[in-house]
């Protein structure tokens, strides 16, 4: 029921905001502002996302928990959208969720409200010894190789422009 009132205040919300801030100061000025919060939302939410991106590829390589950059690029991924829809309201929201303290309280929020059953990462326990071997200290398996080059097939036939 929230989701249906939520879809149906927020564009009635951006209609009395055009009516009101287009009245105030014209149908050029509103339509520009609304251009440029399109392009200056594009840029920085391209900016906080090779942020987030950089946050999750150290957080892979670290082995850490990966679940606040992921929610971080998600928030920085609906910001995205709400700064392409044409609106001052979902600008100011959308702003709102570029900013990282804000992005912090709503994924504390959130956290709070989410309970995890189990979370692991790295590697398995092992079949006897039942703990856990640190990341790229699992056991060595010695082998040789030999690489098999399998022969080139012709894909068509003789086209007389090639030799095989």
């Amino acid at each position: 029921m929230w989701l249906f009132a939520l879809f149906l205040a927020v564009p009635l919300i951006e209609i009395a905001l055009f009516i009101q801030i287009g009245g105030a100061i014209g149908l050029g000025w509103t339509l520009l502002i609304v251009v440029l919060t399109a392009i200056l939302g594009t840029w920085l939410v391209r900016a906080q996302g090779i942020l987030a991106m950089n946050q999750l590829r150290t957080s892979f390589s670290r082995l850490n928990d990966p679940t606040e950059p992921l929610a971080h690029g998600a928030m920085i991924l609906f910001s995205g959208a709400l700064l392409l829809t044409p609106g001052f309201f979902t600008d100011a929201v959308g702003f709102a969720l570029l900013m990282p303290p804000v992005r912090m309280a709503i994924y504390r929020f959130l956290r709070a409200r989410v309970k995890v059953q189990s979370f692991e990462m790295g590697a398995q326990p092992g079949p006897r010894t039942g703990h856990r071997a640190p990341p790229g200290k699992g056991p060595v398996i010695d082998g040789d190789f030999e690489e098999v080059v399998p022969p080139k097939q012709p894909t068509h036939g003789n086209s007389g422009w090639t030799r095989h």
